[in-house]
């Protein structure tokens, strides 16, 4: 049986079952008397080389039918590899383009078309919103927030900044820089050490107390310093104590060199520190007849707060309330600490009887007779001069001969000076010649007491005297300036020289003498910083232009203070 296709044309479907002819027959036959002279395939010769292979003739028994293995899957123009074109030309012009077979069975499933493939590997873009990012959402990418985030109505968190692309070596250095960076900027800070130094500004206020402000308070040295054995130990243990410390320390440094931060940092010390004394007053208790009894810590804020009015230049009488409040202390009660006790009625004393040369409305202090004071302190060991050695006494006495000269001039009453005032002013001025000296000649405190007792005969020479030049008067301000200028320049020791500078200089009626009491508030002001000296350097210059004006009146300097709306301490 024999089949024939035309060349060319492969057979369809699968293969059918062929029966092989036992005779040999000629695989191709051509035939002149075809018309179309097409060649033909016999059944023994397939086109096909497996199907060839595949079959396999038995010579001994050719009448048998054989079956070729047949897949299932036809031949698809995807598996065939084109083989890879070259620049090289074909061997010959007439050689067929042959394409070769994929290796292995054919896929079942066909290979993703590269469209799909080129879609699914397209990476997401990185530049969108945070918001937009998180929410697997599209985002416009505008800036700062994108429109997306917008209209939906939700919080757009924006962009990420560009990173630049680093090494590794880069991002190793950059990373151990870090690493340093912030080993360095981690800082904790350390909590306060004593209660109401919290910073380092206050840290300096306590130092500069210690070093210098506590030195223009007292003739001690910075060993022997009341303020600094005594008091300093009581304010570790009170915060209230420790913010009046701190505020008359930055009263003082203001005074040496204005400064907005010491400025703010006094007014916060100051109203902590009365806010703090004003408690623990209502906690306390009112003693026998009722009077108060104080604390030793708040008692030394009383004192602190008073000093802070001469270091701050207050000319508001704000001591005054100090005043009272000590001038009760001082006559009711007595204090813990027996050294505290002396440091106290020291300080009250002097700046009582030393308010008195500069105010109107002063008292008559209490003394004891013979000018003595409730108290003893020896002169050698005092923090201040005209206190321990009784001349204060003197001062205070002249002070009540004023008012009472002051009321007969106001009252028109003649004489003037009556005759208990000549009888009052001679005592003092026995007193004062007869006075001893009870330091060591040869030493500052010795000098200074000198300077003390010339400017307490100058003031009883003022208030009794006529204001007008006289030789007597020439003298005795020549001779106080003379001490003066044999005093250090610099030292503790400078801390008491503003009374008496101010005594002599308002008596001061020669040229000359007035350029080296300007040269001595000068030097003062440069060495103490007391806020206090320009206003009693403003008042003597007042009083010189009286006394070269002839005026009468140029002896009360007090009446003058008080015109000027003034009331402060010249200590």
């Amino acid at each position: 049986m024999v089949s024939s296709v035309p060349f060319g044309h492969p057979p369809s479907g699968a293969y059918a079952r062929l029966s092989i002819s036992s005779s040999p027959q000629p695989s191709m036959s051509s035939s002149s008397d075809s018309p179309l002279n097409t060649p033909t395939f016999d059944t023994n010769t397939i086109a096909n080389s497996e199907t060839q292979s595949e079959t396999r003739i038995d010579s001994r028994d050719a009448s048998d039918e054989i079956v070729p293995k047949v897949e299932e899957t036809e031949l698809q123009l995807a598996d065939v590899k084109v083989e890879p074109i070259t620049d090289e030309p074909p061997l010959s012009p007439t050689e067929p383009v042959r394409l070769r077979r994929a290796r292995g069975r054919p896929r079942i499933h066909p290979p993703r078309s590269p469209t799909n493939a080129a879609k699914q590997a397209k990476a997401r873009s990185k530049t969108g919103c945070t918001t937009c990012r998180k929410r697997k959402k599209k985002c416009d990418e505008t800036k700062p927030f994108c429109m997306s985030c917008q209209k939906n109505n939700i919080h757009c968190e924006g962009y990420k900044p560009i990173e630049i692309w680093k090494s590794g070596k880069d991002k190793a250095a950059e990373g151990y820089c870090t690493a340093r960076r912030m080993s360095t900027e981690v800082k904790f800070e350390l909590p306060p050490l004593m209660d109401g130094v919290e910073s380092d500004l206050d840290r300096t206020l306590l130092q500069h107390f210690v070093s210098r402000a506590s030195a223009v308070l007292s003739l001690h040295d910075s060993d022997t310093n009341p303020f600094t054995k005594i008091l300093l130990p009581m304010a570790l243990q009170h915060e209230g104590l420790m913010h009046s410390v701190l505020c008359l320390s930055a009263s003082h440094l203001c005074s040496l060199s204005p400064s907005k931060e010491f400025e703010d940092r006094q007014v916060f010390h100051r109203g902590k520190a009365l806010h703090l004394l004003n408690q623990d007053l209502k906690r306390q208790k009112a003693g026998e007849g009722g009077v108060m009894i104080y604390e030793d810590s708040n008692v030394a804020q009383i004192l602190l707060h008073l000093l802070h009015s001469i270091c701050d230049g207050n000319t508001s009488g704000e001591y005054r309330m100090h005043m009272v409040a000590a001038k009760q202390i001082a006559m009711n009660q007595k204090l813990q600490s027996p050294e505290f006790q002396n440091l106290f009625d020291e300080f009250f004393y002097y700046h009582w009887i030393a308010s008195e040369v500069t105010s109107l409305d002063g008292a008559e202090v209490p003394m004891m007779e013979n000018f003595r004071l409730p108290f003893v302190i020896n002169p050698e060991t005092a923090a201040l001069i005209g206190v321990s050695d009784g001349l204060f006494g003197f001062i205070s006495k002249i002070s009540n001969m004023r008012r009472r000269l002051r009321n007969r001039i106001d009252n028109n009453i003649d004489p003037t000076m009556d005759y208990e005032a000549l009888i009052a002013a001679h005592a003092i001025d026995s007193g004062l010649r007869s006075w001893v000296c009870p330091v060591c000649p040869g030493t500052p405190r010795y000098t200074i007491s000198m300077l003390y007792r010339q400017a307490t005969w100058v003031y009883l020479y003022r208030t009794t005297k006529e204001s007008r030049p006289h030789p007597y008067i020439k003298a005795a301000v020549d001779d106080g300036i003379q001490y003066i200028n044999e005093l250090p320049a610099e030292g503790s020791i400078q801390s008491n020289v503003l009374l008496p500078l101010f005594l002599i200089g308002c008596a001061a009626f020669e040229e000359q003498q007035r350029i080296e009491v300007n040269r001595a508030f000068s030097g003062l002001m440069a060495v103490t910083g007391l806020g206090n000296i320009n206003f009693a350097k403003e008042v003597v210059d007042r009083i010189w232009e009286l006394m070269d004006a002839g005026d009468p009146e140029s002896w009360d300097w007090e009446k003058l203070i008080h015109q000027k709306g003034w009331d402060f301490l010249a200590t």
